[in-house]
């Protein structure tokens, strides 16, 4: 009779766990709190655009009371700062929030010391931040210059990651490959023929560390890539242009399954 109780209730308990897609209540709470996220970024974007059109009819009613002299300049000139704040600080709040969905949870101690030392053991080329989980690479360390293609010495940086990304800390959670350049324009006619703008330089550059990933055994299903180009800065640009290194980098979000 106990023998079948358990057999009931290992049914019930594996059908609930069909039904859940088999996440653990950490995995539940954090797809519930993402989702929450996405809604709110969704509401802002939408206000983003409606503040967006709200400040170019105020620009071109500027423009015309400004020619014809009207008594309304100083007004809508007011109303322009206006908006123009309340635009840059409705940005500054969705970057926030896209940056929080994508770090997800702190990782398992086990996970963050495999990670920590193998962020110690190439340090010249990667970072690893273990209250996000960003391991981060050097965009001029990663790839040749102006290129995606992954340099050797990378390549085999990017293996040691995968072998901790199998492992048994490691093969419960997702990756995402999001790729970042400076402000510096693509002038080169051979670079600009393969990558025309910073945004596909990015993007190809994340997919070329997701290949690399693939070939050392890294389930596809468990991957996605994103590309900012320059729009996500960790320090300033220098002035004309001139770009900056820290900015050009690769960072892989290691992220619980399914979010």
């Amino acid at each position: 009779m106990r023998a079948l109780k358990l057999s009931v209730v290992s049914i019930v308990c594996a059908y609930l766990l069909l039904l859940t897609g088999c996440e653990s209540p950490q995995q539940k709470d954090l797809r519930i709190q993402n989702d929450t996220q996405r809604k709110h970024i969704a509401e802002l974007e939408s206000e983003l655009q409606a503040t967006s059109l709200q400040l170019e009819q105020a620009k071109r009613q500027f423009a015309d009371a400004k020619e014809k002299g009207g008594i309304e300049v100083d007004t809508l000139q007011q109303k322009i700062a206006a908006l123009e704040e309340d635009l840059a600080k409705k940005k500054e709040l969705i970057a926030s929030m896209q940056q929080r969905l994508l770090s997800g949870a702190a990782l398992p101690i086990e996970l963050s010391a495999k990670l920590e030392d193998f962020a110690k053991a190439n340090e010249q080329m990667v970072s690893f931040d273990p209250n996000t989980g960003i391991v981060k690479f050097k965009s001029d360390l990663l790839f040749e210059k102006g290129s995606d293609k992954v340099a050797p010495a990378a390549a085999e940086a990017v293996k040691s990651l995968c072998g901790i990304l199998n492992s048994e800390e490691g093969k419960k959670f997702d990756i995402i490959i999001a790729g970042h350049t400076d402000d510096l324009p693509i002038l080169k006619p051979d670079t600009r023929a393969q990558h025309p703008t910073n945004w596909h330089l990015s993007a190809d550059r994340a997919i070329s560390v997701l290949d690399v990933m693939g070939t050392n055994n890294i389930d596809p299903k468990r991957m996605s890539v994103r590309g900012f180009s320059e729009y996500r800065p960790v320090a300033p640009n220098s002035p004309g242009k001139k770009g900056n290194p820290q900015n050009r980098r690769v960072e892989i979000y290691i992220v619980p399954e399914g979010v």
